[in-house]
């Protein structure tokens, strides 16, 4: 038994404290938001997220961050990536050296263009092990005990392996592999692509435009991930193609959900406001644009959601465009 530290209280906050509470593990779910530690605490549901789940007594929430850090060997931070750099900085001096984080946050920072593993080095130190968890995985779905299946990254195989023995419980198998920046580029990078098959769909088009779409989109994430010293072989994994399909096309994926609105013609702001939880795709698309015009690496798909979201394009001519652009060899 550990006990286990998780630092936001969305759905997939939640659903992993859910999935730890069941396999044994003491846990302190941090929220930022007093009603949700009073729902959890006193009825045993999150009244904002996942509010058809019963919370295991095993589960405390506070909105007390040294309280969720204190005695834990293991630290989930599942705040939207935006937050993090600021909420780590808050952690930092509470944190015990021995402790192991995992990010289960799938995203880049938007100004920096960082991934979370450099955001935790910068704030945190290069000491405390550093674990990504990523792969395709609906909250809704976990802890209604679907099969599911994801993966532990880290350099350090032990902390890997820390996290995979933890949380593996039931429905939810997670491999390891030792390449974390393939892992989350792999997270990150696939919710652009999802509000593309979003427009896709919403603009009326079917399942051959929806697989052209994942198929060249893999390529986009393949091409900046190795850039970015990713090995290959991760992106035709879980965290690469399995996470891309899944957020490309079911029907909980939130990023697939905004671009199907913008394919019909609503307008982000409207989408957005009339949302529980972040889109990340939102943000990302503007992070991996900078990171991929950085590198001079060629983006078709990346710059076109960039254009429907933050210059006003209609998502029609951003399919147009990307029909017309030169042909080419599939594979360069």
């Amino acid at each position: 038994m550990k006990r286990i530290g998780i630092i936001g209280a969305g759905s997939w906050g939640t659903a992993l404290a859910i999935v730890a509470a069941r396999a044994g593990h003491e846990v302190v779910l941090w929220s930022r938001n007093p009603g949700v530690v009073e729902s959890i605490n006193s009825q045993r549901f999150n009244s904002s997220y996942l509010s058809s789940t019963s919370i295991p007594e095993r589960v405390v929430a506070t909105n007390q961050l040294r309280q969720a850090l204190q005695d834990t060997s293991l630290v989930l931070l599942a705040a939207p990536s935006h937050a993090l750099r600021d909420l780590l900085t808050e952690m930092a001096p509470a944190m015990d050296q021995a402790v192991t984080v995992v990010s289960v946050a799938k995203g880049i920072e938007m100004d920096t263009g960082k991934r979370i593993s450099e955001v935790v080095k910068e704030v945190a130190g290069s000491a405390i092990p550093f674990v990504c968890l990523s792969g395709p995985s609906f909250a809704k779905e976990v802890v209604e005990r679907h099969p599911t299946a994801i993966v532990a990254a880290s350099k350090e195989a032990p902390a890997a392996r820390i996290v995979q023995a933890a949380l593996s419980f039931e429905n939810l198998r997670i491999y390891t592999n030792n390449d974390v920046v393939g892992t989350e580029m792999g997270g990150s990078v696939k919710n652009v692509m999802a509000i593309a098959a979003g427009m896709t769909s919403g603009l009326g088009y079917g399942a051959n435009s929806v697989s052209a779409l994942i198929t060249r989109g893999l390529a986009e994430i393949t091409r900046l991930a190795r850039r970015e010293g990713a090995q290959p072989e991760t992106m035709m994994g879980l965290a690469g193609l399995g996470d891309l399909v899944l957020t490309c096309t079911g029907s909980l994926s939130r990023n697939r959900f905004v671009g199907e609105e913008l394919g019909k013609g609503r307008q982000l702001a409207e989408i957005t406001a009339g949302m529980n939880e972040v889109a990340a795709g939102v943000n990302t698309t503007r992070a991996v644009k900078l990171m991929a015009d950085r590198a001079g690496l060629e983006m078709p798909i990346t710059n076109e959601v960039y254009a429907v979201l933050y210059e006003g394009k209609s998502a029609g001519d951003a399919v147009t465009e990307l029909m017309s652009r030169p042909l080419r060899e599939e594979v360069k």
